[in-house]
């Protein structure tokens, strides 16, 4: 567990890894699977060593073409629980649950979260809904409530433990929003105006109060055409943009260009699809959004790169 859960968090995981001895703790272990490295974090976040946890899609890993493998299958079919996103986000593991045989307890942890439009009109893959919802800490907070659901309907002796590791969770997200709102607030409202690599943070600027325009869809994997890129040069120009930045892998090409033709400097990543490796500045969920508003903010006020 994270070291700065708070001590009653810490006694809910020493309860949740009961019983004790190597082999009755392993047998107490729930088989739980992830799709991508977000969710694999949440799920981590509330249930500690008290679940065998398989994350699908890793970090720095596009989740969006993610490719299943045979073990990814086997993971699928052994789980108790199967945490998944929803809104259209990851039709892979649709067809995984289905090929796989899988008869444990699925969390779509998007479920009951008013959903946002697509900003750029053009859904590649997805359709006319974002299902980026974990960039708002308060929908996040929404997905951690359900996870702690799954995690009791898959296991009711500790449905109690488990719900208070999610609230435990749930009071560090509400902390983080706070910090998101209070950052964005250093910020002019007319200076709220950022241009990312793909269109990935809906959420997170109608949560927040920023306009952000991407030159790509939602899918990373999408290339925009030359009319759109001009037509996001000619805004770039004549808002004086500052804030740009580049959010996930096969974007680099085209946001460097577009830096270049409008006299700005890339302002560096943002995190929007994945978590970074361990060793990265996003290892978890909570530093990959105290690690975007950091930029976003820096980015938006325009001081030196």
């Amino acid at each position: 567990m994270s070291p700065d859960l708070p001590r009653r968090a810490v006694l809910v995981a020493a309860a949740l890894a009961a019983p004790s001895g190597p082999r009755a703790q392993e047998r107490a272990r729930l088989p739980v699977v992830a799709s991508f490295s977000i969710l694999g974090d949440m799920v981590r976040q509330i249930a500690g060593d008290g679940v065998a946890l398989r994350v699908l899609a890793g970090p720095d890993t596009d989740a969006h073409a993610f490719q299943p493998r045979p073990s990814d299958a086997e993971a699928v079919r052994g789980a108790a629980v199967v945490v998944r996103n929803g809104l259209g986000f990851e039709p892979w593991l649709d067809r995984l649950l289905r090929s796989a045989g899988h008869r444990g307890v699925v969390v779509t942890a998007s479920d009951g979260v008013a959903p946002v439009q697509a900003s750029s009109g053009h859904g590649h893959g997805h359709g006319a809904t974002d299902p980026h919802a974990w960039q708002d800490v308060g929908r996040a907070r929404a997905y951690v409530a359900r996870i702690g659901e799954g995690l009791a309907d898959a296991d009711p002796p500790r449905a109690a433990a488990w719900r208070e590791a999610a609230a435990a969770y749930d009071s560090r997200l509400e902390t983080l929003d706070r910090h998101v709102r209070e950052r964005i607030a250093e910020v002019p409202q007319e200076r709220r105006v950022v241009v990312t690599s793909h269109d990935a943070f809906g959420y997170f600027g109608a949560a927040y109060g920023v306009r952000f325009l991407a030159p790509q869809g939602i899918a990373t994997g999408s290339q925009p055409s030359a009319a759109q890129v001009a037509a996001l040069l000619r805004q770039i120009r004549a808002e004086r943009v500052t804030a740009v930045f580049i959010d996930g892998p096969g974007s680099q090409a085209v946001m460097e260009r577009l830096a270049r033709e409008a006299g700005v400097r890339p302002r560096g990543r943002l995190y929007a699809d994945t978590l970074s490796a361990p060793d990265g500045p996003a290892p978890t969920y909570e530093a990959m959004q105290r690690h975007n508003v950091g930029l976003l903010v820096a980015g938006m006020r325009g001081g030196a790169v």
